[in-house]
């Protein structure tokens, strides 16, 4: 036992990084039970494409625990990754309501995608963009999609509805579904509020249960199926159907300012960053959420990306991979609960959605709010992902009008030329569907 310790201490280095096997094991728990609620709330979303749950949530648990493991053992970071929030949403509501697509043609967009991911991580032109991109935008992005969770919790809940005159109106409050949501919505607000990591999680299952004798189990979506239903079910001629230039735009830049803001921010508050204050081990990292995602998309599952939720275990004392290899062992361990995920009414998920939108938009806070350079485009963004139903949408409207401004104000030196050239390729593809 001692000479597993010492191997444990030896390759993480846990020493010079002033930890712990014990700190460590128990920092990978707690990131765990703080992003477990992705079990059931990923198959749920996945469902309004059609997706079996079982199926989804069979592939969440398989692609978080490999994902994560292989953070661990070969990027050593302390970061768990699993299907990503927003990205799940961008999936459903966008490429399979939106554009059209099949929910097998939009796995292979997400394999396509993962494809594209590796090779732009091998010639190093993700990690390119990750030094360039304009940081101020970062905290909008983040909120703009946590604006874009809860306008679908709401409606989903039954709280919000369409109005041909207002647009959008209140729902039946009094309904059985909306009660539900609200109920569930002020547990899980109660649980987190008190500390408790697992409270989203905790919050599910006690509804759910409370619902068998209310007769309202079963989420929304396509409830038939088994767990490996989903598993090399991908269409990889409909989705080059679509064209390599949507790829791109559709899920490479929606996954990388989704995963930034976070995977800076955590290994800011890791302390990990080295010497120039840059991410270590940036194009390991990447690479495994680019094999991640292609992985993700053979087994029955939308992009696969780092989780904020990492930041529990941080907090918790994590500092190494062994953190992250942790997290991926109980992931692996969950699959079972692939089996219960069906179960799961529609309005439960639509209160943890309503949730996770809400701790979200908290980035907002970090904007400057100031600076009409910063201010306009990140309410474009903020604004344009609910209102747009999209989330590129909402991405390529503040960034057209960020680098816009920049240029108008005589100041287009003062951010990447890059900025500039990602701009005109959004203001293009718009002209082309136009």
């Amino acid at each position: 036992m001692s000479s597993l310790l010492n191997r444990l201490e030896r390759y993480f280095d846990l020493p010079a990084l002033g930890t712990s096997v014990r700190t460590e094991v128990l920092a990978g728990a707690t990131t765990f039970l703080a992003m477990s609620y992705i079990i059931a709330v990923n198959p749920a979303i996945l469902a309004d494409a059609g997706i079996p749950p079982a199926a989804a949530a069979f592939a969440t648990c398989l692609l978080s625990g490999i994902g994560t493991i292989a953070m661990g053992l070969w990027a050593r970071l302390p970061l768990a990754v699993a299907p990503g929030m927003g990205l799940n949403a961008f999936f459903t509501y966008t490429i399979v309501q939106g554009m059209g697509l099949g929910w097998q043609e939009a796995l292979g967009v997400v394999f396509l995608s993962g494809v594209v991911f590796v090779l732009l991580t091998v010639v190093g032109v993700r990690q390119a963009i990750v030094r360039m991109m304009p940081r101020e935008l970062l905290p909008a992005i983040g909120a703009g999609i946590g604006l874009f969770l809860m306008m679908i919790g709401l409606n989903n809940a039954g709280l919000i509805q369409a109005h041909p005159a207002t647009l959008v109106t209140r729902g039946d409050l009094a309904s059985p579904q909306a009660l539900l949501a609200i109920g569930t919505l002020f547990l899980i607000a109660t649980l987190l509020s008190r500390g408790i990591r697992a409270g989203i999680l905790i919050g599910i299952v006690v509804a759910t249960l409370a619902a068998i004798p209310l007769g309202m189990l079963g989420g929304g979506g396509s409830q038939e199926g088994g767990a490996l239903d989903a598993f090399f079910a991908l269409d990889l001629q409909g989705a080059l159907s679509v064209g390599l230039l949507d790829i791109v735009f559709a899920m490479l830049f929606v996954d990388f300012f989704d995963s930034l803001g976070t995977v800076i921010g955590l290994v800011k508050k890791a302390g990990l960053e080295n010497t120039k204050g840059e991410v270590p081990r940036l194009g390991r990292m990447l690479g495994i959420d680019g094999a991640a995602t292609i992985g993700g998309a053979l087994a029955g599952t939308s992009t696969v990306t780092t989780y904020i939720e990492s930041a529990a275990g941080i907090a918790a004392g994590g500092r190494s991979g062994l953190t992250a290899v942790v997290t991926g062992v109980l992931f692996l361990i969950a699959l079972p609960a692939a089996f219960f995920a069906a179960s799961i009414p529609a309005a439960v998920v639509a209160a943890a959605l309503i949730i996770i939108g809400a701790t979200t938009v908290g980035l907002a806070r970090e904007i400057d709010w100031d600076s009409i350079d910063t201010a306009v485009p990140a309410i474009l963004i903020m604004a344009g992902m609910p209102l747009t139903f999209s989330i590129a949408d909402g991405l390529a409207m503040g960034l057209i009008a960020f680098s816009a401004l920049k240029i108008l104000r005589g100041r287009a030196g003062q951010v990447s030329w890059l900025v500039h050239v990602l701009a005109a390729l959004f203001l293009v593809r718009y002209v082309f569907l136009a």
